[in-house]
């Protein structure tokens, strides 16, 4: 018997001009969406229509290194101050370049895969992250 995850998960691939965004309800990852950004209030008022449109019981932030880190952080206290949903902070370290070649090995056209880059980026996050919880 196969075990689910029937909470629905949303992980995000915080970048400072623009965000990837996964989702899922079972133990599989799916691209949802990339949403641009030039104010970061802006960005969080769409996360949180975001979750709850989607009805995510929790979100899944890639964090990298360095200041970036940082700056992901800010962002998931600044978010969490305004979601009743819990975050949890993932190692995104690599997911960019894994998501890149996955999507070359698929045999998507350079175009789409730039446009949806970061939505991939974010699936890789969620996926790691359900792998390593629900194993």
């Amino acid at each position: 018997m196969v075990k689910r995850n029937r909470k629905k998960v949303l992980a995000i691939d915080y970048g400072s001009s623009k965000l990837g965004l996964a989702i899922s309800s079972t133990l599989l990852a799916e691209p949802y969406k990339v949403i641009r950004y030039k104010k970061e209030a802006e960005i969080i008022e769409k996360v949180i229509k975001v979750v709850q449109i989607e009805q995510v019981e929790q979100v899944v932030l890639g964090v990298s290194e360095g200041k970036m880190a940082e700056e992901t952080k800010e962002f998931g206290n600044k978010l969490a101050e305004r979601l009743r949903t819990p975050i949890v902070y993932q190692d995104e370290t690599f997911s960019t370049k894994d998501a890149q070649g996955l999507s070359i090995k698929s045999g998507m056209k350079r175009k789409k895969r730039k446009e949806m880059e970061d939505a991939y980026a974010a699936c890789v996050i969620l996926q790691n992250y359900l792998d390593k919880n629900n194993g």
